[in-house]
């Protein structure tokens, strides 16, 4: 009888047939194994600024600049290098502005597709060649091939360069193929990318961001507390979903998401106009959409902002009390309204109420009425059943996790819960405890499970809101979410939200040597990247903590977080070499960076001490050529034994 190892042999040999096909392959794998990594780009809390991720994708968060300072030296103005980091960058925009290159001739053509192929040849010099064609544009794969690697200095391999060119060029092919070169560099400066959560909400162009994640080649995404809660709407959670939708309209996109999703919007509507009247309390945020709204549709915002915000309110107190041992009842606020009075008992203290609107209240405070759950059943079923959001919300659980350890770093969104001696703070459920990474995967195990069943209030659904807000969550990381407060409540004082000790301690060299252990990473070199916090970086707060264990890589893609901040966030890039920090300014517009013809991102290397080359067969990529190698070795000992 054949054992397990044997068996997968005989599968193995069904690709690799005979000894020279092994071989070959061991070679190609050994050779890649001491190729420099590929450079990884960490981004953060994107919250649906498609522009200003589109951008940093594009730019390469600035290594683009880079490459083509460090290729071109002093060949190129300053002016100039700007100039062909904004035509790589956006080269049809670059293009189609006559006023960019006022002056195209053929000659022109043939310059910018000569340093546009130095260019990429000198971003593939990493990568085998397979993986470079893997790259290009089939169009034009088999043209950039042979010119990427045409030795000019041979005067019959030169005739044949300029053969090629010319050639293109009297097809009219320069425009397209200086596009395709583009593009092709374009993927070829950043070989992976980490989006550590938070791609939704605030923002209005979500969506977009996820169609361009769908057609990443290499991306992993650690979830954040904005994401799970669209997660928690797809599994089933009522109260996540009144939740998204309320933010929705509080910054006002919700008709975008109405649009993007073939979202059934109309039963809300038409409940919001039966029951609501105008509040400004509830007038939607700074103008988020791209429409041109009347003061009529503003006018139902406001109605259908009031109704969503009861609607969670309601659901939470019902979830609340499905769920004693998520011990919030503290947050059962409906419960602690005077409504004679208008007055809320809080803290032992009665706070007066403004922009009062609980007319659909009942006996029963949380309850809702037969249309209330109609109009929320609807709404989840809309949800649900969305194409798009099935597309999106699948590529979230394919391609993303709670955490992540990759080439011996740790990134994960929130924080790990601690005590106040900083120890881990563990969550008890039916009578075991849950701390540190045993906590991550729980709430993992829930979000997976929530949303293969897809059951309406489902308890993992319901495990998911917590996931979302509850006092022990590694997404949240707070002692309570005030939205009832912010919006019922002058005294600012209520509004106050007290954030886990892992906020502190987060900042020692201590906390986070314990964190990285929690994941088995021992090496010196190993880092914590972390996003969710925005870095008050006008205040003087600094993204590195830890003594430089610890990278915090939020800072205000969200125009929101702009004014707190003081920039438009932070990325990372991780090279061969180490680790990169790179502070974005608030990005306008592409016809304004073609007006300017000048790249502003600016990079700070992070780590100055010299640092042995990472090579692939250092990093997670390598562990998995290195079992493809053993496995390889051992079928051809394999195949010698059986031919003896």
């Amino acid at each position: 009888m054949l054992s397990t190892r044997e068996k997968y042999y005989q599968m193995l040999e069904k690709e690799f047939s005979t000894k020279e096909a092994i071989m070959t392959e061991l070679i190609n794998l050994e050779a890649i194994m001491h190729l420099p990594k590929g450079t990884e780009l960490y981004i953060s809390d994107i919250h649906g600024e498609f522009t200003a991720f589109d951008h940093i994708l594009r730019t390469g968060a600035g290594n683009i600049k880079e490459k083509i300072s460090l290729l071109f030296g002093d060949r190129l103005t300053e002016h100039e290098k700007d100039k062909l980091t904004i035509l790589v960058a956006y080269p049809r925009e670059a293009l189609d502005d006559k006023e960019f290159y006022a002056y195209r001739d053929r000659s022109w053509y043939r310059k910018k597709i000569r340093q546009l192929l130095e260019l990429l040849a000198f971003c593939s010099t990493k990568y085998t060649r397979s993986k470079v064609r893997k790259a290009l544009p089939k169009r034009y794969a088999y043209i950039i091939e042979e010119l990427m690697y045409t030795d000019t200095n041979y005067s019959d391999k030169a005739a044949y360069f300029d053969q090629i060119l010319a050639h293109l060029l009297d097809l009219e092919q320069g425009r397209t193929f200086i596009i395709a070169l583009c593009q092709s560099i374009q993927r070829l400066v950043v070989d992976h990318l980490h989006v550590v959560g938070d791609i939704y909400d605030r923002g209005p162009e979500a969506d977009k961001i996820m169609d361009k994640l769908c057609q990443h080649p290499s991306v992993d995404i650690q979830w954040g507390n904005h994401d799970i809660l669209w997660m928690g709407a797809y599994a089933g959670s009522r109260a996540c979903l009144m939740t998204l939708l309320r933010i929705a309209a509080r910054y006002n996109y919700l008709y975008e998401i109405e649009q993007a999703y073939a979202l059934n919007l109309r039963p809300l509507f038409m409940y919001a106009e039966e029951h609501y009247e105008k509040n400004p309390i509830f007038t939607p945020k700074e103008k988020n959409s791209s429409e041109s709204y009347s003061i009529e549709s503003l006018d139902s915002l406001e109605k259908v902002h009031q109704a969503l915000s009861i609607l969670q309110f309601k659901l939470e107190g019902q979830l609340i009390k499905r769920h004693p041992e998520f011990q919030m009842d503290d947050r059962l606020l409906f419960e602690k309204i005077d409504f004679d009075k208008n007055t809320v008992h809080l803290a032992g203290k009665d706070y007066p109420l403004q922009g009062s609107c609980f007319q659909t209240l009942q006996e029963d405070v949380h309850a809702l009425t037969k249309q209330e759950d109609y109009v929320v059943d609807m709404l989840l079923a809309s949800f649900q059943q969305s194409t798009k959001m099935q597309e999106h919300m699948q590529l979230l659980l394919n391609k993303g996790s709670m955490y992540l350890v990759y080439n011996q770093h740790l990134l994960f969104h929130g924080c790990l819960p601690l005590k106040a001696d900083g120890s881990f703070l563990p969550l008890t459920v039916d009578g075991k405890d849950y701390a540190g990474k045993d906590l991550l995967n729980f709430f993992e195990e829930q979000i997976r499970n929530g949303c293969q069943s897809q059951q309406t209030d489902s308890p993992a659904a319901d495990w998911i809101w917590n996931c979302w807000t509850g006092k022990i969550s590694p997404q949240f990381g707070k002692s309570a979410m005030t939205t009832f407060e912010r919006y019922f409540i002058a005294d600012k004082k209520t509004h106050k939200e007290i954030k886990n000790p892992y906020y502190k301690f987060r900042d020692t060299h201590e906390t986070c040597q314990m964190i990285l252990e929690e994941f088995a990473l021992y090496s010196p070199n190993s880092r914590i990247i972390n996003g969710h916090t925005p870095v008050k970086v006008q205040d003087g707060e600094s993204p590195i903590k830890g003594e430089g264990m610890l990278f915090v890589i939020d800072g205000g893609l969200s125009k929101a977080y702009q004014k707190t901040t003081g920039i438009a966030g932070y990325s990372l890039l991780n090279n061969s070499y180490g680790f990169q920090l790179v502070t974005h300014d608030p990005f306008e517009s592409v016809e304004s960076l073609l007006a300017k013809q000048a790249d502003e991102t600016s990079l700070k290397r992070v780590i100055d001490r010299d640092l042995k080359r990472i090579l692939i067969k250092d990093t997670t990529v390598g562990d998995s050529l290195e079992e493809q190698i053993e496995n390889l070795s051992g079928l051809l000992n394999y195949q010698e034994h059986n031919d003896n």
